[in-house]
């Protein structure tokens, strides 16, 4: 296993643990602090985070995929679940939150853009494989 498979698979490890103690702070601690549209959103951040999780560890240990793509669709989905899913969890916690998170609602869109993108690099680098 190369440094970047390495590096790609003990990340997409350590986000999945982490999303799986998102997504059960959502499912049991904000049952009763908020809404149930803010809880639903939050929800979409967890699975979003998840699916591109899931996509990393395929990436990771993909090693027929060139390195230069597999660098980029890292780069693309790790930056992309931090914009889309930690502003979808801000955002849903904002009726709690001590301070204001309005601002971040045009981060969202730039997140799922990045998802794209990621997932278009993903296609060029197959489609361009010898």
């Amino acid at each position: 296993m190369s440094n970047i498979d390495k590096k790609i698979v003990v990340t997409a490890s350590i986000l999945a643990a982490l999303t799986i103690a998102i997504g059960a702070f959502g499912a049991h601690g904000l049952k009763n602090s908020v809404d149930s549209a803010s809880l639903a959103t939050f929800e979409t951040g967890v699975r979003y985070q998840m699916y591109h999780v899931l996509a990393l560890l395929v990436v990771g240990f993909a090693s027929a995929i060139p390195v230069t793509t597999r660098k980029w669709v890292f780069l693309f989905f790790v930056f992309g679940i931090i914009f889309f899913s930690g502003s979808i969890y801000l955002l849903a916690l904002k009726s709690i939150l001590p301070f204001e998170v309005s601002f971040l609602g045009p981060i969202t869109p730039i997140g799922g853009l990045l998802f794209i993108i990621g997932w278009l690099r993903l296609t060029f680098g197959l489609l361009t494989m010898k």
